[in-house]
């Protein structure tokens, strides 16, 4: 009898099936391009035919691989709804998030296992910004974004994405009785969390700045390394407000300027409708909106203390 093919080739088939294209599977997958491909020719060599047809434009399902399609989603629904049972009974919540919610969640999700050690949380850091349930093994994700339309998926709004330059508190001499402006970021290394600069041009056109105010920049591929990189004293980056609540606090960086823009993104909590939230998923998501309306209420309280 020949052997079957292991249960993530099969996953990798399903997502490419789904977006018929290689590239657009590999970035929900989290792998490279070539991985992909290499796994569905793998596949189709172990089956004997082909599961999709090369077209100069992308993708389309061979017949047979449109048969396999609704036999493995069912396939996969039910082991989905075994390990959920299995971690229902267990206490266990795999939660994902993306890296630059980490500096938020994180030290909460380690205080609320500090205070109810019944109720295991495993959080997994990922560069990626959404979750595929149907191909992800997760109960539940912190994503971030627009609202989420997802049919199937509960969505829970913690808190909206508000931006302001920060940095370590001895790279700023600010000017006696007077208000910083953006002018007095040129010379500055801008430390910018997104290739595009949209965030750093976002907040100055709030301003009325048309560009950036210094040509001295680095640029990075997560908000995290960046606000990392701030606290190190190596720039001026801009962070969300929300999610350095903790090291402004602490006075690990400072945030020289009142003006706080919202990029209309926010971060949600997500999860699946079926099967129904477990006892421990149900707990989880009330805990972590609680601690969001908190956040929620202090930045509110800031942005009223700069409009004064």
């Amino acid at each position: 009898m020949k052997p079957l093919p292991s249960l993530d080739v099969l996953k990798t088939f399903l997502v490419v099936a789904q977006k018929l294209n290689f590239t657009r599977a590999a970035e929900v997958l989290n792998v490279t391009q070539g991985a992909v491909s290499r796994q569905i020719a793998g596949l189709e060599a172990h089956l004997g035919y082909a599961l999709f047809a090369r077209q100069a434009r992308g993708l389309a399902l061979t017949h047979h691989g449109a048969l396999l399609i609704a036999p493995l989603q069912q396939a996969f629904a039910q082991i989905d709804d075994a390990l959920a049972k299995g971690g229902a009974q267990s206490g266990i919540l795999r939660v994902k998030c993306p890296t630059c919610a980490m500096r938020w969640a994180l030290p909460r999700v380690i205080r609320l296992q500090n205070e109810r050690p019944e109720l295991v949380v495993e959080v997994t850091a990922s560069v990626s910004h959404g979750v595929e349930f149907n191909a992800e093994q997760f109960d539940a994700a912190i994503v971030f974004g627009a609202a989420p339309s997802l049919k199937g998926v509960t969505a829970h709004h913690l808190f909206d994405e508000v931006l302001t330059p920060v940095c370590a508190p001895e790279l700023w001499k600010p000017r006696k009785n007077v208000a910083p402006t953006p002018d007095d970021l040129a010379g500055k290394t801008l430390l910018h969390p997104t290739r595009d600069r949209r965030d750093w041009l976002s907040w100055l056109g709030a301003y009325g700045y048309a560009g950036l105010p210094s040509t001295k920049a680095q640029h990075f591929d997560t908000l995290d390394l960046a606000i990392s990189s701030a606290m190190q004293g190596l720039g001026v980056t801009i962070g969300d407000v929300s999610l350095i609540e903790e090291d402004l606090r602490a006075k690990r960086v400072i945030a020289p300027f009142s003006l706080c823009v919202p990029s209309g993104a926010a971060y949600y909590l997500v999860y699946p409708e079926r099967p129904a939230p477990s006892p421990a998923l149900q707990q989880f998501a009330q805990w972590l909106g609680d601690e969001a309306a908190r956040t929620r209420a202090s930045l509110q309280a800031r942005t009223h203390a700069a409009q004064a």
